[in-house]
């Protein structure tokens, strides 16, 4: 058996490539390796991301926090920090966690110790997206900062509200900010169905916008 086993891995003398693709439900075979733009659905991305909790599923509520609906809480907090911002800004801010609609959600201790093979597939898959929606395929540094910081604001109020951090630990792990913005925003927690149609309807919005 092992031995038949070891010849499927075999194919004219030589090794067979690993399947790397995933069925997409649209009907899209996406390539994780190589993904391209024409497989890229947001359909897809939004019904993925609502169901990939965040923090690891360890947060208070009837429902997992959703990376869809940390993806929905960081775009207001982005328009909010930034009232200029053009709408090519936001959709890039709405897709910043993208990826993990394939990839999931792994906290920062794991990226870390996983290293180059995640932070790879991530920009492959991060400019695949942005390509099929018209953004640059890299963020530029100033924009990617002015993101990670609403990124930041949205990880601070998740932890504090529903992830079971102390203030001392929430400043200390994701930074001190303004409360007279932070009362601004609070954490949702809602089905699936609800957060992927939200999702869906926000990105068409800011495509239009474009």
């Amino acid at each position: 058996m092992k031995e038949q086993d070891e010849n499927n891995l075999f194919e004219g003398g030589m090794m067979k490539p690993a399947r790397a693709w995933q069925r997409m439900l649209s009907g899209r075979r996406l390539d994780l390796l190589d993904p391209t733009p024409v497989d890229i659905e947001i359909q897809d991305i939004a019904h993925g991301l609502s169901f990939v909790a965040r923090w690891n599923g360890q947060t208070n509520g009837d429902f997992p926090y959703s990376v869809a609906e940390h993806s929905l809480l960081v775009e207001r907090i982005f328009r909010k920090l930034n009232p200029n911002s053009n709408s090519e800004a936001r959709l890039a801010a709405l897709l910043h966690d993208a990826p993990e609609y394939v990839l999931g959600d792994l906290i920062s201790p794991v990226k870390a110790a996983v290293g180059y093979g995640y932070e790879n597939l991530d920009d492959k898959l991060t400019a695949a997206i942005h390509r099929r929606f018209g953004l640059p395929t890299k963020v530029s540094p100033h924009l990617k900062k002015k993101i990670k910081k609403a990124d930041k604001v949205s990880a601070w109020l998740e932890a504090m509200e529903i992830a079971g951090f102390s203030k001392h630990e929430a400043d200390k792990f994701f930074g001190k900010f303004d409360q007279s913005y932070l009362s601004q925003f609070s954490i949702q927690i809602r089905p699936p169905a609800i957060v992927r149609k939200d999702y869906i309807n926000k990105c068409l919005n800011l495509l239009d916008q474009i």
